[in-house]
This record gives C-alpha cells, sequence and structure tokens, in this order.
C-alpha cells in the first residue's frame, strides 16, 4: 500500500528514482492491521435529512509496504459483514438481512489493490478490487499517511487516514423505500472513511 510521507521525521514525501530517502526505506517491509486500533466505517443519508454511521467491528488485513518505490506497495482486507454495528440492533438486523448484505451467503467483504500512487506530500491514492454480495467493482482510496512510531510493546507501527465513496446499488445493494414527502430513506452514495494503524511483522 503507498502510505509513505512522514509528517513529523520526513521532510521528502515522495522517494525518487535518484534519491531514495533512507528513512522512507526503513518502512519498507510486511504489516499487519491491528484492529483493536483501527476503524473501518461508513457513513450513509438517511431521510434525506441526517447522516447515519456505522462501522465494521471484525476484520483483518495485511500491507505489503515500500519505501523505496511506493508503487509497488500493496493491501489486502477482509471484513466480516455480521459484524456491521451502526448502533441500532434493529437496523444492524436489517442490514444483515436479505435487504441488504445477505451475511449467511456473503458473510465477507473484502479490497484487494492494484494500484498504488504518490500524489506527494503526505498524500497518496490507492486503487483496488471491492468485492460485496459477490461483485467485484474497482474502488479508489484516497490516504494521507500518519506517521511512524515504536510502541511502549515493541511494535513498530505506521498509521493513516483514508475516505472514499461508492454507489451501493453498483453492487447490487439496492433497497429503498419511498418518502411521502419525496426522495427515498437511504441514499445510494456511502462515503467511507478509515483509520488504520499497522503493527510490522516480525
Amino acid at each position: 500500500m503507498s502510505i509513505f510521507g512522514r509528517k513529523n521525521t520526513v521532510e521528502t514525501a515522495v522517494a525518487t528514482d535518484t534519491a531514495v530517502n533512507p528513512e522512507l526505506a526503513a518502512l519498507t517491509g510486511e504489516y499487519s492491521i491491528d484492529a483493536a486500533h483501527s476503524t473501518l466505517g461508513f457513513t450513509a443519508r438517511h431521510a434525506m435529512v441526517t447522516n447515519v454511521k456505522g462501522k465494521f467491528l471484525d476484520f483483518s488485513g495485511s500491507l505489503t509496504l515500500d519505501g523505496s518505490d511506493p508503487s509497488r506497495s500493496s493491501a489486502s482486507i477482509d471484513v466480516k459483514m455480521d459484524s456491521i454495528d451502526t448502533g441500532s440492533a434493529d437496523r444492524d438486523g436489517h442490514l444483515k438481512s436479505a435487504d441488504f448484505f445477505r451475511t449467511e451467503e456473503h458473510p465477507v467483504m473484502t479490497f484487494r489493490s492494484t494500484k498504488a500512487e504518490a500524489l506527494g506530500g503526505d498524500d497518496y491514492r490507492l486503487t483496488g478490487d471491492l468485492t460485496i454480495l459477490g461483485t467485484t467493482k474497482p474502488l479508489t482510496i484516497d490516504l494521507e499517511f500518519n506517521g511512524s512510531a515504536k510502541d511502549p510493546f515493541g511494535n513498530e507501527r505506521v498509521g493513516f487516514e483514508g475516505k472514499a465513496e461508492i454507489l451501493r446499488s453498483e453492487w447490487g445493494l439496492t433497497w429503498n423505500a419511498a418518502l411521502e414527502t419525496g426522495g427515498v430513506l437511504v441514499s445510494d452514495k456511502i462515503k467511507l472513511n478509515f483509520d488504520i494503524s499497522a503493527i510490522r511483522n516480525a
């Protein structure tokens, strides 16, 4: 995954062919996402007047970081759909049902990166395949690298934030209900947000 450009300790955010920053190169390696300190969230418009936020509580993933050539980085994430949490048991139950995610039939949502780009500064872009309900479509995520650190337990960590938008109908998520005042109950556009901490593998 293209996640390099340290805010605090690295002034040069993008490694070039002629001058590779050794601190960025030092981040090269394999990482595992620390789900306990990460968030995979989403926001949907409800009844045309407010936003409903949710997240997934059970997920795992891995990152391959290349500090010398960020374009060679990659990411893989698996999300258990039954772990959806919007703060309402009734709403979560509806989202797990046949109207939406059909979690018994399609228990996992996956993302597999296919391209990583350095945009300059701390900004990067990751493109990959998002699979929901057995349908795979491309997804582009804009990323901001938040730096790296060694925690009190000796783990080497990297952190980043990401955002993206999708139209849920493109993945077959078409359920809706019309409002008497016009419009629909649930927006087609869904905003995705990520706050990720990953630990370097030993």
